[in-house]
């Protein structure tokens, strides 16, 4: 089962210590998901981890966390 790690930071936050934040969550839950891993952030106050377990689905079309075709909304989700 993949992994999923998230903040949401009502104030304004440093964009790397945000990314940096998650990406040491979701390195924590490598157990999780050692396939793969992704860290998207909007540079203020949201970021999204995911690790990822590959079981049918091994292309980099599965990695996440994942943006629409015009960039508006991302999701990380376990599916």
């Amino acid at each position: 089962m993949c992994g999923i790690a998230g903040i949401f930071s009502i104030d304004q936050q440093d964009p790397d210590i945000l990314k940096t934040s998650v990406k040491t969550m979701a390195d924590a839950i490598v157990h999780r998901g050692p396939d793969d891993s992704g860290v998207w952030s909007n540079n203020s106050s949201i970021a999204l981890g995911h690790r990822r377990l590959s079981i049918i689905d091994t292309s980099s079309l599965g990695h996440q966390p994942m943006s629409s075709v015009n960039g508006r909304f991302i999701i990380s989700y376990n599916g």
